[in-house]
């Protein structure tokens, strides 16, 4: 089993920035992809980044891409998701997740969730 724990939520300005952490025991999760995902209230939940297990490639949902950027440590068994330049629209609660399969931009592919973080962007 793998447990997520999301941090780094908050409140923030449009055009501010925060990053978020995902923090991973259990099993290792360096032979899972690993992404983030986020639902706002009275909507889907929506993929924003997935990472390979290794770190290499990258993978980015059209309203989050040139603004966010995603990342993992797998020695500290981590994940980052860096937001910059907010939106209002980015309001949401953020979810990490670990699954295997590459890419990654599908809710099927994970296995593993964290309880989120919520991010509120004020215009």
């Amino acid at each position: 089993q793998v447990q997520l724990v999301e941090s780094g939520g908050g409140s923030v300005q449009a055009g501010g920035a925060l990053r978020l952490s995902c923090v991973a025991s259990g099993r290792t999760v360096r032979d899972y992809s690993t992404g983030w995902f986020r639902q706002a209230p009275g909507k889907e939940r929506e993929f924003v980044a997935t990472v390979s297990s290794s770190g290499t490639m990258t993978y980015y949902g059209d309203s989050t891409k040139g603004r966010f950027t995603i990342s993992r440590d797998n020695a500290k068994n981590m994940g980052y998701l860096q937001m910059n330049n907010l939106k209002p629209e980015d309001t949401a609660v953020y979810y990490c997740a670990a699954g295997y399969g590459w890419p990654a931009y599908r809710r099927e592919t994970y296995n593993y969730w964290g309880q989120g973080t919520q991010v509120t962007v004020s215009s």
